[in-house]
């Protein structure tokens, strides 16, 4: 699973702190590793340098093997709780999709 993190220029993104949310998004989405081909982490403060609530945004686009892109979002007061909610949330996302692919497998099956 290859990991791609983006920053916009509002947002500082030094190896240490990249390295964290490397590590934050392989630990919500290590049980998919092998059925994920690249994430795609984009980070972006909403309102630049002025003051504001819940104005750093992740997206963040899991590409799985033989199927479109998914894509889930999280915004929020500062950039780890950003990437640690969108990541948590595509997690459940994944969990979703391949559950439903199981689901219609095995119906199929019968």
């Amino acid at each position: 699973m290859q990991i791609e993190i983006r920053t916009d220029n509002n947002t500082e993104g030094h190896e240490k702190r990249l390295a964290h949310f490397q590590t934050v998004v392989e630990g919500a989405l290590s049980r998919f590793s092998k059925r994920i081909t690249r994430v795609e982490v984009h980070i972006t403060d909403e309102n630049a340098h002025k003051d504001g609530h819940d104005d750093t945004r992740c997206v963040m686009e899991a590409r799985l093997e033989g199927r479109p892109p998914i894509a889930a979002t999280c915004q929020e007061s500062s950039v780890e709780k950003a990437v640690s909610g969108a990541a948590t949330k595509l997690k459940h996302l994944i969990e979703s999709t391949l559950g439903r692919e199981s689901s219609l497998a095995g119906h199929r099956d019968h």
